[in-house]
C-alpha cells in the first residue's frame, strides 16, 4: 500500500510539477532529511542498495560510485531547499546512452524508498522529496 501511495504522489507530480527544478522556498525539507550529514548517510545506504539490487546493479557496478554519491547528495540538497547548487551536465545528458526505461526508473525509486525508510525519514518528507524529483523522469527515461 505504501508503494501505491508513493506511485500516486509521483504520478501527481508528473502532472502538476513545473518543468524547472526550482529550489524550495526554505530549507525545512532539507532539515527533515538531517541536512548534509543526513543526505550523506542516505546516499551511502542508497548506493549499497543499488548495487545489491539485480535490477539496478548493471547501471551502477562499473561507475565511479563515490562521484555518483557526491552528485546525489548535492542534487538532493538542492531540491530539498539546502544550500547546495548542482553543477555540470543536465540530467538528460548524464543519462543518455544508458537505455533507461520506465521499469528501471521505478525500480530506482523503489530502492530509494527502501533507503529512506531505513534511515527513518518520514513518509511526508519522502513524498515531498519525490515530488521535487519527479519532473526529472522526463530527462532520465530514454527508452519507451
Amino acid at each position: 500500500m505504501r508503494h501505491l501511495a508513493h506511485a500516486l504522489v509521483l504520478g501527481a507530480a508528473f502532472v502538476f510539477a513545473p518543468v524547472s527544478h526550482a529550489q524550495a522556498a526554505n530549507d525545512a525539507l532539507y532539515q527533515q532529511f538531517g541536512g548534509q550529514p543526513g543526505l550523506v548517510a542516505l546516499m551511502d545506504d542508497f548506493m549499497v542498495r543499488l548495487l545489491a539490487d539485480p535490477r539496478m546493479n548493471p547501471f551502477f557496478k562499473d561507475t565511479d560510485q563515490k562521484h555518483i554519491k557526491e552528485e546525489l547528495v548535492t542534487q538532493f540538497c538542492e531540491v530539498s531547499g539546502g544550500p547546495c547548487k548542482l553543477k555540470g551536465p543536465d540530467m538528460k545528458r548524464v543519462h543518455a546512452g544508458f537505455d533507461i526505461d520506465r521499469a528501471s526508473f521505478n525500480a530506482l525509486v523503489e530502492v530509494l524508498q527502501q533507503a529512506m525508510d531505513a534511515q527513518g525519514i518520514s513518509f511526508s518528507a519522502q513524498n515531498k522529496l519525490l515530488a521535487q524529483l519527479a519532473p526529472m523522469y522526463r530527462d532520465i527515461v530514454n527508452v519507451k
